[in-house]
């Protein structure tokens, strides 16, 4: 299984890559965390919300791979535990798929993109900034598989 991270967004901060980079490279082969980054549609050219998402949410398409999982994250999305979390990343990596995961511009994720989807997320019922929440998913990731593989980074 492939977890694939779906942002848009692009040219992040180095701050950003390096705690990106930090988890993936502990994430195990069998279980390997992939970012692709989606162009952001310009907030200054004068389309509504709506139709910013809607050009982002063909972007998005377009990225995930053709039997992928989808997983949005969302406000409205599940709360999760990490040890629901781990139980989440068990169930997916059993179903032998990669997993998409998709996360939405400054406004969010396309409706029709959401419900296209398999099961929605949610990371906090704070605001997180886009590159916190790239960091934060990353490392929420890391911590589900070292408790669903007994690896002591987690200590509950």
């Amino acid at each position: 299984m492939k977890l694939i991270v779906i942002a848009v967004g692009q040219r992040m901060p180095d701050w950003v890559e390096q705690g990106w980079q930090e988890y993936a490279r502990r994430m195990p082969q069998d279980c390997a965390i992939e970012l692709r980054e989606i162009k952001a549609e310009p907030r200054t050219s004068g389309k509504t919300a709506a139709q910013m998402m809607q050009a982002e949410a063909k972007r998005i398409e377009a990225a995930i791979p053709a039997q992928a999982m989808r997983i949005a994250l969302d406000e409205r999305g599940k709360d999760l535990t990490t040890v629901k979390l781990a139980q989440e990343l068990e169930r997916w990596r059993s179903s032998g798929q990669d997993i998409a995961i998709l996360v939405g511009g400054p406004d969010g994720l396309d409706a029709s993109l959401k419900q296209s989807c398999h099961g929605m997320l949610r990371l906090s019922s704070l605001t997180l900034p886009h590159p916190l929440v790239r960091i934060f998913l990353a490392e929420q990731l890391y911590r589900a598989w070292s408790v669903m593989t007994g690896h002591p980074y987690h200590r509950a």
